[in-house]
This record gives C-alpha cells, sequence and structure tokens, in this order.
C-alpha cells in the first residue's frame, strides 16, 4: 500500500445496533492506517435502510469511538468533532446525490427501472430451486419499452432500479486476501434503488467512497464478495477504484461468531436453570416476556436483557464495546487487545498503546483467517493496567465507573468511604466493576444482611472451642469501648485480642469478623472493610451475628 499524504480511509457503520468490537476493529485500523502516513479519516454513517437505523444507535457509536479514543477527521459533528467539505455525512440526508447519479446510470443504459413485487420474485425463485438451478433475475423487465416504463412510473406503480450488469468476470486484487476472480455467472442485475426510494448499500457506498474521495476501504472479510458488485459500479459511472483490504472476523474460541445472540443464549439458559415462569419485577413486560419465552428466534432489547441478567444475577458475554465498558475494561486495553485480533507488530510485541499503532499498523501483517476472541488474555491485559496505575489514577476512574454505573454504591459510601475501598480494591481487581460486584454488602441494611452457610463460614464460626462466634461475642464489648474507627487503630485493638485469644492466630479473629460484616469470607482486607462500613453498622453487624449463630449452634446440640 502507498504511503502518502492524500490516503483517506473511511469507517461507515449501520446504525442498526451498539458498536460491536469487529466493528470498532475495523475503525481502528482504518484510523491508524489513515493518521499513521498523514492521511485523513472520515466516519460516514449508512442509515438507508430506514427499518434498522436509529438515531440512538448513531450517538451510540459515537460515544463509543470517542471512549476508544479514536477520532475522525471528518463526519458527524460529535463533541467537538467532525465536520468536512463532503458532507452530509448521514446517508439519509444524501438522497439528491445519490438520484443524480442513478439517472445518469439510466440515461447512459447502464441501469433499468424493473417492477415485480415480491412475491412474482419469490415465485420465479421457488422456480428456480424447483429445477435444480441457482436463481438469477431474468431481466424481464428490460422487455419494457420506454412509453410502458414511463406510463408504470407516472402511475406510481413501485419500482426499483437494477444495474445492468455487462456479463464480464471481476478480478478482486485485496491487499489480505490476494488476488480473487468472481465469475460473471454468479453476479446477476443487483438492485442499486429500492422500491422505497432509498439506495442500496452497494450503490450508496460506491457513490460516497468516490466522492468523499476515499483511497483505501478497510472492511470485513464478509463483504469480499460486494466488492465485486461495487468494482462494476465504479466501472459503470466511471469512478476510480479505491484499494480493497479485507479484514479477518473475530469470532469466540470455539470458533463462533461472536454476536448478540450470545447474550441470549446465556439468559435463556439462567432463566431455564433457575426455572422462571414469570419475569422479575420491573425488568420485562409480561407480553414480551411470553413472545420471547415461546420463539427462540426472539431477542430482548439490550436494555430488557440486562436489566434481567442484573436481577437474576447472571453475567452476560461482552459483544458490543458499551458491554466491555460497563464490565469496567480500560479504553486503552480494548484498543490494544483488539489490535492483536488479527494483526502483529512483530517481535513478540503484545502490550502498546494508539500512538504505536498509529506508528506501526501496517496490513501487510493482517493474517487472513478469523481471528479468535481470547477473554482470559483481555482480561490478564486489564488486571496488569489496572494493578500498575498509579493509586489515585484508579481512584478516579473506578468513581467515574462508580458514578455512571453504580451511584447507589457511590451515595451510600460518600467519598471518605469510597476512597478507602479504592484504596483497598486495587491490587485485586482485574475490571473497574469488579470492587463494586464484589461487595454489595456494603449497600445491605445492617438489619438484613443473610450470611451465607457454606463450609467456609461454618468452619470460621462454629468449629472448634472457642469458635469463632465465641471470639466474636467477647471482642464485641472491647470494639463497642472503643470510639476511634480507623483501620490502623481496629488492627492495633484486635490484633492484642487475637494473641491473648486466639494464639496469636489472627485469622481465628479477622474471619469470623468478616464473616459477621460482610454476609461471607470473602471481602476487601477486614480492617478496611470495617472502617468503610463505619461503627455504627459494623457494631450492628456483629451483633446479629452472634445472635444469629449462637442459636444456631444452641439448635445443633439440642
Amino acid at each position: 500500500m502507498s504511503d502518502t499524504a492524500s490516503i483517506v480511509t473511511r469507517f461507515a457503520p449501520s446504525p442498526s445496533g451498539n458498536l460491536h468490537v469487529g466493528g470498532a476493529r475495523t475503525a481502528l485500523f482504518c484510523w491508524a492506517f489513515a493518521k499513521g502516513r498523514g492521511g485523513r479519516f472520515v466516519l460516514r454513517i449508512e442509515d438507508t435502510d430506514q427499518k434498522r437505523s436509529s438515531d440512538a444507535a448513531s450517538i451510540g457509536f459515537a460515544k463509543d469511538l470517542h471512549w476508544l479514543g479514536i477520532f475522525w477527521d471528518e463526519g458527524p459533528l460529535w463533541q467537538g468533532t467532525g465536520g468536512g467539505e463532503h458532507g452530509p455525512y448521514f446517508q439519509s440526508e444524501r438522497l439528491d446525490i445519490y438520484n443524480a447519479q442513478l439517472q445518469r446510470l439510466i440515461d447512459a443504459g447502464h441501469a433499468y427501472y424493473a417492477f415485480e413485487t415480491a412475491a412474482e420474485l419469490d415465485a420465479k425463485r421457488k422456480a428456480a430451486t424447483a429445477a435444480g438451478r441457482a436463481y438469477r433475475y431474468d431481466r424481464a423487465a428490460l422487455q419494457l419499452d420506454s412509453a410502458q416504463v414511463s406510463a408504470n412510473l407516472a402511475s406510481g406503480m413501485p419500482a426499483v432500479i437494477r444495474l445492468k450488469c455487462p456479463g464480464r468476470d471481476v478480478t478482486i486484487c485485496d491487499e489480505v486476501l490476494g488476488e480473487a476472480t468472481i465469475p460473471a455467472t454468479e453476479i446477476d442485475d443487483f438492485v442499486i434503488r429500492k422500491a422505497d426510494g432509498f439506495p442500496t448499500y452497494h450503490f450508496a457506498v460506491v457513490v460516497d467512497d468516490e466522492l468523499m474521495r476515499i483511497t483505501h476501504v478497510l472492511r470485513a472479510q464478509e463483504h469480499f464478495t460486494n466488492t465485486a458488485r461495487h468494482m462494476l459500479l465504479q466501472d459503470a459511472l466511471g469512478f476510480r477504484r479505491p484499494v480493497y483490504a479485507h479484514l479477518p472476523i473475530i469470532c469466540n474460541p470455539d470458533g463462533s461468531k461472536m454476536s448478540k445472540r450470545d447474550k441470549d443464549k446465556a439468559l435463556r439458559k439462567a432463566v431455564a436453570e433457575r426455572s422462571l415462569t414469570s419475569p422479575p419485577a420491573a425488568t420485562v413486560d409480561a407480553s414480551v416476556w411470553n413472545a420471547w419465552l415461546a420463539d427462540k428466534n426472539i431477542q430482548l432489547d439490550l436494555d430488557a436483557a440486562q436489566r434481567l441478567a442484573d436481577s437474576i444475577g447472571v453475567a452476560l458475554p461482552e459483544i458490543n464495546v458499551d458491554d466491555f465498558k460497563r464490565s469496567g475494561y480500560l479504553p486503552e486495553v480494548i484498543v490494544n487487545f483488539l489490535a492483536l485480533n488479527g494483526w502483529s507488530p512483530g517481535n513478540d510485541i503484545e502490550k502498546f498503546d494508539l500512538e504505536f499503532l498509529r506508528t506501526h499498523f501496517d496490513p501487510r501483517r493482517v493474517v487472513k483467517t478469523p481471528a479468535k476472541f481470547d477473554r482470559a488474555k483481555l482480561l490478564s491485559f486489564n488486571c496488569d493496567a489496572i494493578t500498575s496505575m498509579p493509586a489515585e489514577e484508579f481512584e478516579r476512574r473506578a468513581a467515574a465507573h462508580g458514578s455512571a454505573y453504580h451511584p447507589d454504591f457511590m451515595a451510600r459510601l460518600g467519598p471518605s468511604g469510597f476512597t478507602m475501598l479504592a484504596r483497598a480494591s486495587q491490587e485485586r481487581s482485574k475490571t473497574l466493576d469488579e470492587m463494586f460486584r464484589g461487595n454489595r454488602f456494603l449497600l445491605v441494611a445492617d438489619d438484613e444482611l443473610c450470611w451465607e452457610m457454606g463450609k467456609q463460614v461454618q468452619k470460621a464460626m462454629l468449629d472448634g472451642s472457642p469458635c469463632g462466634a465465641d471470639h466474636l461475642e467477647a471482642l464485641l464489648p472491647i470494639l463497642e469501648g472503643h470510639a476511634s474507627w480507623s483501620a490502623a487503630d481496629l488492627e492495633a485493638l484486635v490484633k492484642p485480642f487475637a494473641d491473648e485469644r486466639a494464639a496469636g492466630q489472627l485469622g481465628k479473629v479477622a474471619q469470623p469478623l468478616r464473616v459477621a460484616v460482610a454476609g461471607g469470607t470473602v471481602s476487601p482486607p477486614i480492617f478496611d472493610t470495617l472502617a468503610i462500613l463505619g461503627r455504627e453498622s459494623s457494631l450492628a453487624r456483629i451483633r446479629r451475628c452472634v445472635t444469629h449463630f449462637k442459636s444456631l449452634r444452641e439448635a445443633n446440640t439440642r
């Protein structure tokens, strides 16, 4: 690929959902290739499919790209990014441009109107299948004379416009996949304008790539066969051909395609395991729930799916950029990891930032085979980044995450409590979300905390003589008589008690304390946990715990 300042790439998503990680990687590679060579990166919204497009999805794309640090030189205006001389950058606002180019093709005899109904075309497809041959449009519309065409259009008869293909093979020279020839028999006279008046993807993308001066098209391999159609359109319109590079798809480790259906499968499995026959309150409308359960082809919208998942305590697999953001992954880690899915800088280099990618990205190092998304490796990358960042930065970024996704936590803890939790959690956190998900006990009302009754809890509380409950009962008045409640002061108070009562085994006292205030055997360091909870909450929970386990022991000895 040439290294000139005139290079222009584009990312052109359809606003029909959230930004998939595969789309994010395409945008990343397009950005890196252009910016690393002094070129321009264009964002274009391909919203000609009115049934599937939404304004909310367009905004979501912009937010996701900004979060990743991918900024466009031309495109929709968003927080100081965008604009440009080749707009509008929403295809739905470019209909006059497309219509002018369509008319050029019709006037030159390269395209024609066709009036068949969907039912008529379906019948022809079924007839071809029954005859054991592949369906190709039979060009029946070309038998109409110009007077009949004009009369049909004047009467308002629905019509599409088809490209009159030249009937020749098309050879694609791809920078990743190499050279391939698509036989003429595989390309019939395809539709370039739909009956609703909007251009098809094939037509709009060709016109926009030409008028926006796109020089290099980097996109997913699923578009490879479309390229032959696009080249035929470029020839018919007299347009130049950009350089093409088709990127491998990103798939799950088992080779299946990463898709939002993965979320649906996980949710259905969890619902079945819990034998749920009705939706939890404030999650999914009952009629939607019933339709979803009755038909495996129906999927809940993302917000409803997330509400249901949160309610029943199931983690859905991350598929879209926003999923990873919600799960507490760092944008710089996502960028680093996505770049390694299908590309490598060589020399065993794995950890790098956007600037490194900008200066080193070369499509010639993109692999041809599907890239497998290794979630364990991504989590390891994220853990390394979190544990190595300065404490102040972790607190700042965790606070922003908490404010966005866990406002109840932030309100409960307050600034000082949150600072203590962040400092106690950083070394144990693989994601920004982990400190919130793993410490839900902090939000439970003191008189509603329940205790796990697994083997570890029973061992901590009831084994031995004296047992953990006995230690807590003896420690309680000492804690009640102590006014200071900092982690350091509490440690100084409890250690001598453990030396005297538990032969210096601090765990014999610390673990029952943890069970008492957290409901289980997992929490941040115990003295930090007590300080975060505060004196009154800690004492209230310890009192209830002593009463609970004394009663349990007495019941067991009857």
